[in-house]
């Protein structure tokens, strides 16, 4: 972890939650380096908060309840309210993005993206301006071909692979010269014509000729009074095991489509509402309602009691700036 002039009092554990593939935590682009002032334009509170998610991994989960559920000196509704100030700091933005696949799929999918370093409005409306029509096959679907290679392969179809071509090409001079191989199978045309897809699958199979020539020759009676059904007989009985094949998935090429800002504290969206530096209105309004982050923290800010917490008793005081020192040296900050 890399030190910091405002220590919180919880850093993420290694068991913070990681989001869904694809999802969680995002940076949007290069970072100054650490310094003592990165928050100092918070308040206490927020700076806390802050500094935790900061030291987030790339893609853990960044919802207010996942943080709280971690964070031992905050409650889901102190989280929520210092995200949201957070967000109008320029920190953080909630993005929807309208992502367009060549299969003719859409689907919708919200990113989240944190920047340590303080971002003004235009700099974010810019970056949202960039992902609109971005190639995204790769940062965001892994194992899908690059667009060059996809549109290389509609421009030059075939309708038969080049190696299954050859394959069948083989399979038919082996029948033909099972004859010169031994006398007792001299395999008509008809007869080559009609067995070659079995010889080419043999050949798919990694048989070579001479497996095949063995197979059709070895222990003939004396007499073979039907080539072509003897051949086939024993090209479907000794037929070998497929080879193992790893299975790729179907290339496709995907694209972001549309972008649009969305509320980071109510999930609403700019289609809807309006987005003023990361919040809709409302939020706003229920943030500066609350008044500036200082002081005495509400019990319903609290955190919730986790499993092994002792519930105090009516009587109980509890000394919360004791408690605090206590966490902080027992996450080596004092």
């Amino acid at each position: 972890m890399v030190a910091c002039a405002y220590p919180s009092p919880a850093l993420p554990s290694p068991s913070h939650p990681m989001a869904k593939t694809g999802y969680g935590k995002r940076v949007p682009g290069d970072e100054d380096p650490h310094a003592d002032a990165d928050f100092a334009h918070l308040s206490p509170r927020d700076r806390e908060i802050a500094v935790f998610v900061d030291h987030l991994e790339e893609g853990h989960a960044m919802g207010y309840k996942a943080i709280a559920a971690e964070h031992p000196r905050y409650g889901q509704q102190a989280v929520r309210t210092s995200l949201g100030r957070i967000v109008l700091a320029g920190h953080l933005r909630w993005i929807r993005e309208h992502i367009t696949v060549e299969d003719a799929s859409m689907r919708w999918v919200t990113r989240t993206y944190w920047s340590r370093t303080r971002r003004s409005e235009e700099w974010w409306a810019e970056f949202v301006r960039e992902r609109d029509g971005k190639d995204v096959t790769e940062d965001h679907v892994p194992g899908l071909v690059r667009v060059e290679s996809a549109q290389k392969a509609v421009e030059q179809p075939a309708p038969e692979p080049e190696g299954r071509a050859e394959e069948t090409g083989t399979a038919y001079r082996t029948l033909a010269e099972v004859r010169a191989a031994d006398t007792r199978m001299p395999l008509s045309e008809g007869d080559c014509r009609s067995l070659e897809p079995l010889v080419a699958e043999w050949l798919s199979r990694g048989a070579t000729p001479g497996d095949i020539t063995k197979a059709l020759t070895d222990g003939l009676p004396s007499t073979v009074t039907n080539p072509g059904g003897l051949a086939r007989k024993r090209l479907e009985s000794k037929m070998p095991p497929k080879k193992a094949k790893i299975r790729q998935k179907a290339a496709r090429r995907a694209r972001v489509s549309r972008v649009i800002m969305v509320c980071g504290l109510c999930d609403a969206d700019e289609r809807t509402t309006k987005i003023l530096g990361g919040l809709c209105e409302e939020c706003i309004a229920l943030i500066e309602a609350e008044g500036p982050a200082y002081g005495h923290v509400p019990d319903t800010f609290l955190p919730s009691p986790r499993e092994g917490d002792a519930l105090p008793g009516a009587d109980e005081v509890i000394d919360v700036t004791e408690k605090v020192d206590a966490l902080r040296r027992a996450a080596g900050l004092l």
